[in-house]
């Protein structure tokens, strides 16, 4: 994992992006691997809004890309409103950042899942047999963290 460390602009402590290593042999494009990376940390609080982000070149040195990809992915975060640029000053977390990036997260949690039932009616499995396994799975995510929120409600 590469950490980039990064200052928040109205609370003035540093704080560390984590980023995994940016790679071809990895699902997806770079800059979606880095869209992903900079969304996870602002979705799990790592990143909190008013939080700088490293430079297009800071970035793209330390993931060992170019700095096109780092800006597409940069470009991308910004459409979604996710974070915002100011000339001469750099680029931060978005106010509602946070939000937005675990909204993309949720909606993309839900496709795959969609796609996972899918294969669970495909494969023969009932209904009972899905929500079996997916009891289980939660079981055990939350034997392995001290805690997760499902529904709004920590468990």
């Amino acid at each position: 994992m590469y950490a980039l460390y990064i200052q928040s602009v109205r609370q003035r402590t540093v704080e560390k992006l984590i980023l995994p290593p940016i790679s071809s042999a990895a699902p997806g494009t770079l800059y979606q691997q880095v869209v992903d990376g900079v969304k996870r940390e602002i979705a799990e609080g790592r990143l909190r809004p008013g939080a700088a982000l490293p430079s297009f070149r800071a970035l793209a040195e330390d993931l060992l890309v170019s700095v096109i990809t780092v800006k597409r992915a940069y470009e991308e975060l910004e459409r979604d409103g996710i974070i915002y640029r100011k000339q001469g000053l750099g680029t931060f977390v978005a106010d509602e950042g946070d939000e937005l990036a675990r909204d993309a997260k949720r909606h993309r949690a839900e496709e795959r899942l969609r796609d996972a039932l899918k294969e669970c009616i495909e494969g023969g499995m009932t209904e009972e047999d899905v929500v079996g396994v997916a009891r289980h799975e939660l079981h055990d995510f939350g034997a392995k963290s001290d805690s997760y929120v499902l529904g709004g409600v920590e468990r």
